[in-house]
């Protein structure tokens, strides 16, 4: 990738990929598109935890940065350090800020947040947010920056249902070359919150321990692994 700010490190699986549109087909084809072409402009995604706004501004990022200047900043993780950490962002031609939220109702922040858009409208780049409500229900304290971002491209993901999870985590796992059984699948939805990333970050953890003891996720095997990691579980 050509430059991530804030040597923010894209996690290899974030890509277009190992995203499952399910009811968010629209948004994800707007933001393959996107990647390929992004010209100026601001795109907002919102949704509930979990109904993958940071895999989509990651997956962007990830497939944009292939022939553009693309970046990633996830405020929720820098926003301490405050707003200078936009400084230099009005280069790239698209831009990801996750969690944007995470800086609403802080002057300083809308008015550097809405600088750099203006920054970049003007050199022809494209600035994408997320956020878990859309636009117009956000308290801005900017009202110049809340009238912009409702005037942008606005999708609302939904969260993925039980069998578009199932399928999700499918693909998760074939794309790492791990099988994942039927009893497997069911088992972790009914002891695990029904969230993606709760159960992607699972499935991590799993992967890694079967490639370790050179084992299949299975139940038995899932049992052991949390066992010892949590004798209590």
């Amino acid at each position: 990738m050509r430059q991530i700010p804030l040597a923010v490190r894209l996690p290899d699986r974030a890509v277009f990929a190992s995203f499952l549109p399910g009811p968010n087909s629209q948004a994800f084809a707007y933001a393959q598109q996107l990647a390929a072409a992004p010209g100026a402009g601001l795109t907002w995604l919102c949704g509930a935890a979990g109904a993958g706004k940071t895999h989509l501004l990651q997956a962007i990022c990830a497939a944009a940065s292939a022939r553009w200047r693309a970046g990633y900043v996830p405020l929720a993780d820098v926003a301490a350090l405050g707003v200078g950490v936009l400084d230099g962002l009005p280069q790239m031609q698209v831009l990801c800020l996750d969690d944007v939220d995470r800086v609403v109702g802080q002057g300083e922040w809308e008015r550097g947040v809405f600088a750099l858009l203006r920054e970049l409208e003007e050199a022809g780049g494209q600035l994408v947010l997320s956020a878990q409500s859309p636009p117009a229900l956000v308290p801005w304290t900017l009202a110049d920056l809340g009238s912009r971002c409702a005037a942008g491209t606005v999708f609302q993901l939904r969260v993925l249902g039980e069998h578009e999870q199932q399928a999700a985590l499918r693909l998760r796992a074939q794309l790492r070359g791990v099988e994942l059984p039927e009893e497997t699948l069911r088992w972790l939805q009914r002891r695990f919150p029904r969230d993606m990333r709760t159960l992607y970050a699972l499935l991590d953890t799993l992967d890694e321990a079967a490639l370790a003891a050179q084992r299949r996720l299975t139940v038995p095997f899932i049992r052991e692994v949390l066992r010892a990691r949590d004798p209590s579980a």
